[in-house]
């Protein structure tokens, strides 16, 4: 697996991969991180490139101050800007 940051929407976001391929991009919940995906990601790196970032605020990304940072217009744009990188 690699690790690896996007700069996206005013933040930096770390990021594990693996494999080559179409995106697939693993999302995690409230309070989790990348690792939640650690056994899919193998798998589904085989066929794909599947990729899970810790979302702003979450273990090594950034962790901008303020409440109104977090907002879910922001969070859209940043999974948005991951996409398109």
């Amino acid at each position: 697996m690699e690790h690896f940051f996007v700069e996206t929407n005013g933040v930096r976001l770390h990021c594990v991969g693996e494999g080559k391929g179409k995106l697939v991009l693993l999302l995690h919940g409230f309070p989790e991180f990348w690792y939640s995906w650690r056994h899919q990601l193998p798998v589904l790196g085989k066929y794909f490139r599947a990729v899970a970032p810790d979302l702003r605020g979450y273990n090594e990304s950034d962790r901008p101050e303020g409440e109104e940072n977090y907002r879910l217009e922001i969070l859209v744009e940043d999974v948005a800007g991951l996409v398109e990188k």
